[in-house]
């Protein structure tokens, strides 16, 4: 299933002066939240910095809508924050589409809290227990009296599966929880709600109103990548025979000063 590539600095000349000579150009990128809401917004700025007669379309609607995307044309780059399924892959090669992976960065999901909450590191027991609605109020883990209140991705989000997988030994969650389209929902409902917990990446976990909590012992930053419970990589998808200004983006995407982007928003560089 993985094909796991690098574009080269050549296909970054040969699509910089496509598109200089071409006239203008569109690069669809659909997918992933966690990319697509901060970090490739910014990728594609400092891209058409350098190419400005490439025109850049992002959808940030859940990892899920990248592979169909893909399968029917109707996007050039997938984002996903997981890795894509079998079945995924099987439905483009259909169409006679062959997906390679790229890694895109790192990532760390984030449990958070509201900053009037006392409870500032939990286990990875304690976690499972509340997103699958074991334990529904804080004083079980030793918070004020309260009943939690979970926030969730929606089931289009690779977190969504992802955080099922890593935090909930696949458990099915709360019936109570509730389903958000993104990080930034997420954190914004978390900010207001004293009760409140959810989880993020790591690039919207500071967010005011917002406490990132520890896990097993183990802060959720950076330098703790390898440690931490919930990391992962985040990965871009794209056509075999993708056009040579689609494999520039993603060779500047992944490159020294696309992966310095990336760590400027919070990311973990590959």
């Amino acid at each position: 299933m993985r094909n796991s590539i690098r574009f080269t600095a050549a296909s970054l000349f040969a699509g910089a002066m496509l598109a200089a000579t071409a006239g203008a150009q569109t690069i669809s990128i659909k997918g992933s939240d966690t990319l697509g809401a901060k970090l490739v917004p910014q990728l594609k700025e400092a891209f058409k910095a350098k190419n400005p007669d490439v025109k850049i379309e992002i959808a940030a609607e859940g990892s899920s809508t990248a592979f169909p995307a893909l399968a029917n044309g109707t996007a050039q780059i997938g984002m996903s924050s997981r890795k894509a399924k079998p079945e995924e892959i099987t439905a483009a090669r259909a169409k006679g589409i062959k997906l390679n992976e790229v890694e895109a960065c790192h990532d760390m999901i984030v449990v958070v809290v509201n900053n009037s909450n006392k409870v500032k590191s939990l286990t990875k027991d304690q976690v499972a227990k509340i997103f699958t609605g074991a334990v529904k109020d804080w004083s079980e883990v030793g918070g004020a009296p309260g009943a939690i209140s979970i926030y969730t991705r929606n089931t289009s989000s690779g977190t969504y599966k992802d955080w099922q997988t890593l935090a909930m030994g696949g458990k099915n969650y709360a019936g109570s929880s509730q389903k958000l389209a993104g990080n930034e929902q997420i954190a914004e409902e978390v900010a207001k709600n004293k009760n409140g917990i959810g989880y993020v990446g790591l690039a919207y976990s500071k967010k005011s109103g917002l406490i990132d909590v520890t896990i097993d012992g183990v802060e959720p930053v950076a330098a703790n990548a390898t440690k931490y419970a919930y990391s992962r990589a985040c990965y871009y998808y794209v056509p075999e025979n993708a056009d040579a200004t689609t494999k520039a983006f993603v060779d500047f995407a992944t490159g020294a000063e696309g992966q310095k982007i990336a760590k400027s928003l919070g990311f973990v560089p590959k």
